[in-house]
């Protein structure tokens, strides 16, 4: 069971197949993702809600844990983070340190379908840019606005505006 108090913190294994044509990366998961073993499970991180408006799957925030890996996985998205394991008090991005990455190269290798790949947030687009330059240059690689409650600053409407490009 994650420990709030502790700071050392590992991401989730990928949720992907062989179909997958986009790759969601996160920075790493907040504690409460943590403590659920779920991807975005706070429950005023906006992920899900507009993962359901991309996907025209209404109510996906509110559905079972396995029902949203699947409707994402329904719609060719895969979904990860940029970083395998870090030091981090609380769950702010800005509080992350001695970041290791996933392996992320072996996993494009592995599903050679992916062709985009869309990082949520700031700190996911850093530390991609940072161990993964090469990347940017061979996909379609999208910065995107943060789905966290911190990033108060965007609201729902603002956030399916910018992430609509997923579609495309």
């Amino acid at each position: 069971m994650y420990n709030p108090f502790m700071s050392k913190c590992k991401s989730f294994e990928p949720s992907v197949n062989l179909n997958s044509k986009i790759l969601i990366l996160g920075s790493m998961p907040g504690v409460k993702s943590l403590e659920k073993q779920q991807y975005y499970a706070h429950p005023q991180n906006r992920f899900w809600k507009l993962m359901g408006v991309i996907c025209n799957t209404q109510n996906l925030g509110e559905a079972d844990y396995q029902f949203k890996l699947k409707i994402l996985l329904e719609h060719n998205i895969a979904l990860w983070d940029t970083i395998k394991c870090c030091s981090r008090k609380g769950s702010l991005d800005s509080n992350i340190l001695n970041e290791i990455p996933n392996d992320i190269k072996a996993l494009l290798k592995k599903y050679p379908n992916i062709q985009k790949v869309c990082l949520n947030g700031n700190k996911s687009y850093s530390s991609f840019k940072k161990y993964f330059p090469d990347l940017l240059e061979k996909y379609n690689c999208l910065k995107l606005p943060s789905t966290s409650p911190a990033n108060a600053r965007y609201s729902l409407e603002k956030l399916i505006d910018e992430w609509s490009v997923i579609k495309e």
